[in-house]
């Protein structure tokens, strides 16, 4: 391998492993594999770049750090060259949150002396501008992540935010350096005082620059599109294979789970409801016992053809009355586990097509499927909205997976994902 990522959720690793896979054009990207949490057997020697994905955006801090150097070190066996730690665009962590933590004890272990944190990605709205992160134009805090049920963004100054979670100082190369190419970029880098540093970015030609200027660094940090630039500089090296995997479509059998509650998912939900089938997961129902895995099945069964829907969403008062009522680990445990069980037996009895939304039901159903095929690798196919691909586990007869964060995907998402998926373009 050439690339080794750490991903802290599944929506997030294949937003990145989408974007090695492409790279730009004309020198293209590398052959990428997702990875369904840490594996425990060595990776196909054609893969060049190995995203794993793991649930430790949420999870206590010595976890997450303990799971992300696990990570590093088994992509390290596979002779990575460089290193990336992806986080979401919108930065989601708490001022107590992993982010910091997991950047010290990774750039520790590598002896990396400037790490660079860059959440942009302008393809989908989120740029950084004088260390501010910005969604679709709003402040960070404005733009209704500030009502995240588990990671509310209060705070658009990511060098702030940064702050409260590392000891290290924190500093910041601003779109003046940026603009003026890798050499300048490289140059600020190195001459900084502080070992963290904030990178602005407002357009892809920004992120390509980065990409240039940290060629050599061992350790970079950000959303995917700070991955941007990073896959060429091995192929200029000529030490690329160049070509991702080949998608040539699958057919059969559709589900779409949902446990999302951002603005972006709840439309997708409302435009895929008015034309599908579509089951609304009563929470406290879940809680009680009264909506099973069975429950679930029995209505995707009932529509074997018609692209059902299974949501469990609602808007963020709903969601913290629900929290309040029950707990909010104890909510998110039993939600994972409803969609996990659902999604094995899916794959189990001839589903092909799965299509999901939000960050830790992906993961969830990730994993199971995974387990329930025997595949631990995942390799990315065509890109279905930004940052969006198709994935393919198992073989001989794989199925296709789609793991949308809640904010990404244009509104009609969920129909556009089957279509792509049985296409294969």
């Amino acid at each position: 391998m050439k690339i080794g990522v750490i991903a802290d959720d599944f929506t997030g690793a294949s937003d990145i492993a989408n974007t090695l896979a492409k790279g730009v054009q004309p020198e293209g990207g590398l052959r990428t594999a997702q990875f369904p949490g840490i594996p425990t057997t060595p990776a196909d020697e054609e893969i060049e770049a190995g995203v794993v994905s793991l649930k430790s955006r949420t999870a206590p801090v010595e976890e997450a750090v303990a799971d992300s150097l696990s990570a590093l070190r088994w992509l390290a066996d596979q002779g990575c060259q460089q290193f990336i730690f992806k986080y979401c665009s919108t930065f989601d962590s708490t001022t107590e949150g992993n982010i910091g933590p997991v950047a010290e004890a990774l750039a520790n272990d590598l002896g990396a002396q400037k790490v660079v944190f860059c959440p942009a990605f302008p393809t989908t709205g989120r740029t950084v501008y004088y260390g501010h992160l910005f969604v679709l134009g709003k402040l960070l805090h404005e733009s209704g992540m500030e009502n995240h049920p588990l990671t509310p963004m209060t705070d658009a100054n990511i060098r702030r935010w940064l702050q409260h979670q590392t000891e290290e100082t924190v500093g910041l190369v601003s779109v003046d350096t940026v603009k003026q190419g890798p050499e300048a970029i490289f140059a600020a880098l190195q001459n900084a005082d502080e070992r963290f540093v904030i990178g602005d970015a407002i357009s892809d030609e920004d992120l390509l620059a980065w990409g240039e200027a940290l060629k050599d660094a061992k350790l970079v940090t950000g959303g995917s599109g700070i991955a941007l630039g990073l896959p060429r500089n091995f192929v200029r090296k000529a030490s690329s294979k160049r070509g991702g995997s080949v998608f040539t479509g699958v057919t059969g059998p559709a589900a779409i789970l949902a446990g999302s509650c951002s603005g972006a998912t709840r439309g997708q939900i409302d435009v895929h409801s008015q034309s599908h089938p579509s089951f609304a997961i009563d929470v406290p129902s879940v809680m009680s016992g009264d909506v099973t895995t069975q429950t679930l099945l029995d209505f995707f069964e009932a529509h074997p053809d018609q692209a059902p829907l299974a949501y469990s969403s609602g808007s963020p008062e709903d969601v913290r009355a629900i929290q309040n009522q029950f707990g909010q680990e104890a909510v998110a445990d039993r939600l994972d586990n409803l969609f996990a069980d659902i999604a094995r037996q899916l794959a189990k009895t001839g589903y092909r097509r799965l299509v999901v939304a939000g960050g830790e039901t992906s993961g969830a159903v990730a994993q199971a499927v995974s387990e329930a095929l025997g595949s631990p690798a995942m390799s990315i196919g065509p890109e279905i909205d930004p940052g969006v691909p198709v994935l393919s586990v198992g073989k001989p007869e794989p199925v296709a997976l789609a793991l949308k964060s809640g904010n990404f995907g244009a509104p009609d998402f969920f129909a556009k994902a089957l279509r792509m998926m049985e296409s294969g373009r």
